[in-house]
């Protein structure tokens, strides 16, 4: 999720960068918890949370990928439900066409490779739409973009917000 004074996001080796959908979406996961209680937290912080379009597609395609392939197994529909569940509560910011340009530098200035671009067009969709902070599970794959503030469910603490 990005969050911020605009908000939203979601990490395991193959289980893309979604892992804050991906963990709401499995009450039973370790971190379900900490996770839900993290977005509970910003939300009542007054932080406005968005959703960005690269987060949905990849949790679509980890919620959609057998379990055997370290997905979560769920049929399309299964997972078109929670989509509309997450965007219900949480609105996903447009698919702008100024976030490639933004993504062609970062992936250039970061020399990003492989997945890791994935990554990068996050954090260009969040400068894209001034959205300053990322809530993920993964800080690690971000914390080289120094444009952005990057929590986790770990790190915040209570006064996350309040300024």
């Amino acid at each position: 999720m990005t969050a911020g004074n605009r908000s939203t996001q979601f990490d395991e080796p193959r289980r893309s960068r979604t892992n804050i959908l991906l963990r709401l979406a499995e009450p039973s996961h370790t971190s379900h918890t900490a996770v839900a209680d993290a977005v509970e937290q910003m939300r009542r912080s007054g932080r406005r949370l968005v959703i960005l379009p690269q987060i949905v597609y990849e949790f679509w395609a980890v919620a959609t990928r057998s379990m055997v392939a370290n997905g979560l197994g769920m049929t399309a529909a299964e997972a078109d439900r929670l989509i509309d569940e997450f965007t219900r509560r949480i609105p996903v910011v447009r698919d702008e066409r100024g976030v490639y340009e933004r993504w062609r530098e970062l992936v250039t200035s970061y020399r990003v490779s492989g997945v890791n671009s994935f990554d990068a067009r996050i954090v260009a969709g969040m400068l894209r739409h001034g959205i300053p902070t990322l809530l993920t599970t993964n800080a690690r794959d971000f914390a080289k973009y120094t444009e952005i503030e990057v929590l986790t469910p770990e790190n915040m603490s209570p006064s996350v917000g309040s300024e």
